[in-house]
């Protein structure tokens, strides 16, 4: 029987026999890289977690820091004749509005024209149409027609006053005439006497009035008060109002306890959430399944420490978080009392405003501590690890040239398997060339003695 290797050889110098030889080489000296490589990667996509989780902790923190929270107004109205919106900062208060007449617009109609293209004068001339304390020369002439008319009134005058065309039955067309503001001044007239052009009397005599322009009336907290328009700013400074229909609304402004219990809800949420994420990632066991990915690195290992530590250590002598309703359990989850906190909100605004974002705080014995704001010094512990070159980015800086130095390292170990394995290759391939010098020798060998052994028979 013949002996074959890559080619024609025996048996023995074969392709499986490389292949066996070079996946026993790369379980040695890839594959302990190839993990460490998966390892790392791991990492690297962990820490994504953690700094997205630490980036949303650290904006809630920014928005509970903000002085301006607690400037924030609410208006509850009970009614249906007013609307109400009040700024930040403004005053804080009940009161009531009964709205006894909305503002007006002036409107008045012309008399009746056979058409829109009819003409409205018989010579050129001039009128002048005065809308309040404002006239404008509205000029025509014995081409010009309804149309034309409302046109040049709404170019010349536009601001003042909007011209439109009704069509009231057939062959009958009518301008009207409609004051763009409310209020008791926007009267409408056209006076034609200067030049007397106009073809009948359907812009001066016939013009009625279908409704007068009058000034809104309301009373505030019984004081009877008026305006030219139902858009009211300047009753109390701060304060939007908009009358909408005729009776009574009871209007309680009060500071907007929603967003700052909405952003307060916020910051536990954030909270809760990295710290958990934290103690997942950095979980200490001797199972490899429960083992955190960096229960062995000191710098994620201490954010945790740090950031349950900071809820504990606000400076100023003048309390702590739990003193308004934040509590943290033994699982290091934490709470908010909303009761406790809205009563801290009604019983020291000023106090929890300079505690949370900084200001003078009053203590209990009178004296005034200025205080940098809890929620400041929050800021600048979780900006330390989310800024730009802060500790999170350094070890995501260490875990990138970790994976760029093992994708190096496997890829000189895969290079000089290569040449290994490449030199290897035409080494069996020449002593599978000498197998067959040997095979070939081997079976004239045993030819020759076979003829041998015959010619004694």
């Amino acid at each position: 029987m013949g002996v074959s290797s890559l080619g024609v050889g025996s048996s023995i110098l074969t392709q499986d026999v490389l292949d066996q030889l070079r996946k026993a080489d790369e379980g040695q000296r890839i594959r302990p890289i190839t993990l460490n490589l998966a390892n790392e990667n791991d990492k690297k996509a962990a820490l994504e977690v953690l700094d997205a989780s630490m980036t949303n902790f650290r904006d809630s923190i920014n928005e509970m820091k903000t002085a301006t929270l607690y400037d924030e107004r609410k208006a509850t109205v009970s009614g249906s004749s007013v609307e109400v919106e009040a700024s930040a900062n403004s005053d804080i208060g009940d009161f009531t509005l009964d709205v006894t007449q909305l503002a007006t617009k002036e409107i008045n109609e012309s008399g009746s024209y056979d058409s829109k293209t009819a003409t409205i004068a018989d010579a050129a001339g001039t009128f002048t149409l005065s809308i309040g304390d404002k006239d404008f020369d509205i000029e025509y002439d014995d081409t010009t027609t309804l149309d034309d008319l409302k046109k040049s009134i709404n170019d010349i005058a536009g601001e003042s006053v909007n011209a439109t065309i009704v069509q009231i039955a057939d062959g009958d067309f009518r301008l009207f005439l409609s004051s763009t503001e409310t209020g008791a001044d926007q009267n409408i007239t056209i006076d034609d006497s200067a030049d007397g052009n106009l073809k009948g009397t359907q812009l001066t005599d016939d013009m009625s009035t279908i409704q007068d322009a009058v000034d809104a009336e309301f009373k505030f907290n019984g004081e009877t008060i008026t305006r030219s328009s139902n858009q009211i700013d300047d009753l109390i400074s701060g304060y939007d109002i908009k009358l909408k229909e005729v009776g009574s609304s009871e209007v309680k402004v009060e500071q907007n306890r929603d967003e700052i219990m909405k952003r307060v809800d916020s910051f536990v949420e954030k909270y809760n959430s990295i710290v958990t994420e934290l103690g997942k990632q950095t979980k200490s066991s001797t199972e490899s399944s429960e083992r955190g990915i960096f229960s062995a690195n000191s710098s994620i290992k201490s954010m945790k420490g740090t950031i349950q530590d900071m809820i504990y250590n606000t400076t100023g002598g003048v309390g702590s978080m739990a003193d308004y309703g934040f509590n943290v359990d033994k699982d290091g989850k934490m709470s908010i009392d909303k009761d406790m906190f809205t009563q801290q909100l009604d019983d020291n605004p000023k106090n929890i405003e300079a505690f949370f974002s900084g200001g003078d705080f009053t203590k209990d014995d009178g004296d005034t501590v200025t205080l940098e704001g809890a929620f400041f010094e929050f800021y600048d512990v979780v900006n330390t690890y989310t800024k730009v070159n802060g500790n999170l980015d350094l070890v995501k800086e260490n875990i990138t040239d970790t994976i760029s130095s093992l994708e190096d390292r496997k890829e000189s170990a895969t290079e000089r398997l290569d040449a290994k394995y490449a030199i290897m290759k035409k080494q069996y391939a020449a002593y599978d060339l000498m197998i067959n010098k040997l095979n070939s020798a081997s079976s004239m060998f045993v030819q020759m003695a076979n003829a041998q052994t015959a010619s004694y028979n």
